[in-house]
């Protein structure tokens, strides 16, 4: 019989695997229910909860702030009921859930854990919290500098997060309640250096919050450390993103083992999930994504010493839209095919004592030190916030990448180099190429907030929030009165509701104003920049440009970019930062006699948020300045908006912004009847 060496058996059992997800949730708590069973019969170890706009930031269907948002980007989740249906015959004290919110993150916490002791009355509420394992994202800084969710100002965002972190680690061990997520600051443009140098401010402001709050023992400090993850992001630059994950694990090493004393290893370990990164994925050629996909998966996986805990994977469409239930299977099957398959995790670090590696996560781990003393020095992450210099940083890193693509110098395959290509039997009908979110779900939400306020004692809900907010105003830890307004029937809206008029609301810097643009102007700027004035000239005065984000979506990055750029052609900027009604955005446009409005809008709420910026601008005899809108739109809502009258319509494939000025002008030059 011959041998073959190949199939020696190993010398060593292979790891356990990293926990596998897909991040879901879509229309109704029903639909996303169905999503998630169905994902779990497929193999998928863990959940990974989207919730819709309006959740994450604290609003109820029928606010005014929700209109178009509910449903689109997430689930609603507006009151216990809803939270039961998510759940259904999942049984939560077995399963592993990562939930995206910030903000609210306490009050999604509260009603997982009373629908958690619904599903087991035979135990105490006690023996039930013992029994949870997850995850709540719960990082408000991040959300200041790029995802913009938050809702109030830093120092009470703060103290709910510490007030968080306390109960869970008293109450709920296995819980991580937090995890400190850079992943949104390379969307926003971080560089890796910014990237662990801002997440690490992060952790040591929190951290900071949780020691002065005296809520965790002296002894149970280490635990809480234990329990503080983070959500990474990878990005397509394979080596260097493998070695920013390194550096994270040597920094919070030592940041722990030197600021905090730790002495447990095992409590100074560098605990994180990770998203590959969505930013890189493009509209044109989509196909190329899946690669882009599992080379971001490696750079997260090979390395065992940085390996991440848990993973989920983009789908291949999702910069065309909502991706379908096959296009998430894809993603999960990526991961399986490398966890199952292949040998990865038959060996040791595959990368220890390679000088390439270890020269490279010094450097990392020097710059993101650097980075951290100026941030430390400053007065630490949540100084830097209101500052505004972390964000004028990001906007400024992000612009100086966008030029590069621009310029060629960084290649994107299908976009700026290579684009020529074969139809795509993937994208033959691109409204079938992605799921629409339901139509209904707006209305459905509507009915379930009636019918959930019509048979709660209310009573019983008016003393519960009325407790929150005293709480709130004194320095109780708030999750106790969070589970009674919970377990009351309270909804989303009326918790938030209630904080707000404690703590109040906050509009974080733009980031705009102080950020570097273009450093040198080519002949394409340049020759904008003459059109932009001589059209100026022409109408009497500079050109001026409103950037508006209607509606509830906070991913500013494109609006902030296309501001930037403006300014840089020659127009006058109006941008206000994000999260303005319809109503609101007419006004500025009105008061400032703007010639052009641009609108951005990533959430899917294009379709009811632009007609009525549109219907406001003709009320106020202003529907001869030309409307804009950018964002994630399907071919057939585009041909709707400009049939609507919208001048034009930009995708992600439009990645050229000084092309993009000069449409504006041609915009603006129609418009008003010039040559």
């Amino acid at each position: 019989m011959s041998s073959d060496a190949t199939s020696a058996p190993i010398s060593q059992p292979k790891d356990r695997p990293w926990v596998m997800r897909t991040y879901a949730g879509h229309s109704t708590a029903e639909a996303s229910n169905a999503l998630y069973r169905n994902n779990l019969s497929k193999g998928q170890t863990g959940l990974s909860v989207a919730f819709d706009l309006p959740t994450q930031t604290g609003y109820d269907p029928d606010s005014p702030m929700s209109r178009g948002e509910v449903g689109k980007v997430g689930v609603p989740v507006p009151h216990l009921g809803e939270m039961r249906k998510l759940f259904n015959d999942i049984p939560l004290t077995e399963m592993n859930t990562s939930m995206t919110i910030n903000a609210t993150a306490m009050w999604l916490l509260a009603m997982y854990q009373v629908v958690a002791e619904e599903q087991n009355p035979e135990m105490s509420p006690d023996e039930v919290a013992a029994k949870l394992a997850g995850t709540t994202q719960n990082d408000i800084i991040k959300e200041y500098l790029s995802r913009g969710t938050y809702v109030f100002p830093p120092e009470h965002s703060l103290r709910l997060i510490g007030d968080m972190i306390a109960y869970t680690v008293n109450n709920i061990p296995k819980w991580n309640p937090i995890n400190i997520c850079s992943y949104h600051l390379q969307e926003a443009g971080a560089t890796p250096v910014q990237e662990i140098a801002y997440a690490m401010c992060t952790a040591i402001a929190v951290l900071d919050q949780v020691k002065a709050s005296g809520q965790v023992s002296d002894e149970d400090f280490e635990k809480t450390v234990g329990r503080i993850s983070f959500f990474v992001n990878a990005g397509v630059r394979f080596v260097e993103e493998m070695c920013k994950m390194r550096a994270f694990v040597d920094l919070w090493d030592e940041i722990t083992r030197e600021r905090y004393g730790v002495q447990d290893p095992k409590m100074r370990r560098f605990r994180y999930g990770v998203q590959v990164n969505s930013l890189g994925l493009t509209e044109a050629q989509p196909e190329n994504n899946v690669q882009r996909i599992v080379l971001e998966m490696l750079a997260v996986t090979l390395s065992k010493k940085a390996r991440a805990r848990a993973v989920q994977l983009p789908a291949w469409n999702e910069a065309l839209g909502l991706p379908r239930p096959w296009d998430q299977q894809w993603s999960l099957r990526l991961q399986q095919v490398l966890a199952f398959e292949s040998d990865l995790l038959e060996y040791d670090d595959i990368f220890d004592g390679s000088p390439v590696i270890e020269a490279k996560v010094k450097a990392l781990v020097d710059g993101a030190k650097a980075e951290i003393d100026r941030v430390q020095a400053m007065g630490g992450a949540i100084a830097a916030v209101d500052t505004g210099y972390m964000k004028e940083e990001l906007v400024s890193s992000h612009a100086r990448r966008r030029s590069a693509i621009e310029a060629g110098e960084e290649i994107i395959v299908g976009v700026n180099k290579y684009d020529t290509t074969e139809p795509s039997p993937l994208t033959a009908n691109l409204d079938e190429a992605i799921m629409a979110a339901d139509p209904k779900a707006e209305e459905a939400a509507l009915a379930s907030v009636e019918a959930w306020k019509a048979q709660r004692d209310q009573a019983e809900v008016a003393e519960a929030l009325r407790r929150l907010a005293e709480d709130a105003k004194g320095g109780t830890n708030l999750m106790e009165a969070t589970l009674a307004a919970a377990r009351a029937g309270a909804t989303t809206g009326e918790w938030a509701g209630t904080l707000r008029e404690v703590f109040g609301e906050f509009r974080a810097p733009t980031g705009v104003s102080g950020a570097v643009g273009v450093a040198e102007a080519g002949a394409e700027l340049t020759a904008v920049r003459e059109k932009v004035k001589a059209t100026g000239d022409e109408l009497g005065g500079r050109l001026r440009l409103l950037v508006g984000k209607p509606g509830l979506d906070g991913h500013s990055n494109g609006a902030e970019q296309v501001a930037v750029r403006a300014r840089d052609a020659g127009f006058e900027v109006i941008y206000q930062g994000i999260r303005l009604t319809p109503e609101q955005i007419v006004a500025a446009a009105v008061a400032e006699d703007v010639h052009c409005v641009g609108l951005s809008i990533l959430s899917g709420s294009h379709m009811e948020l632009v007609p009525a910026v549109l219907e406001g601008l003709k009320a106020q005899g202003m529907e001869d300045v030309p409307v804009i809108v950018g964002g994630i739109i399907p071919d057939s809502d585009g041909r709707r908006l400009v049939e609507m009258g919208v001048a034009a319509v930009y995708t992600p494939k439009d990645f050229g912004l000084t092309e993009i000025m000069g449409g504006i002008v041609d915009v603006i030059r129609k418009a008003n009847g010039l040559a």
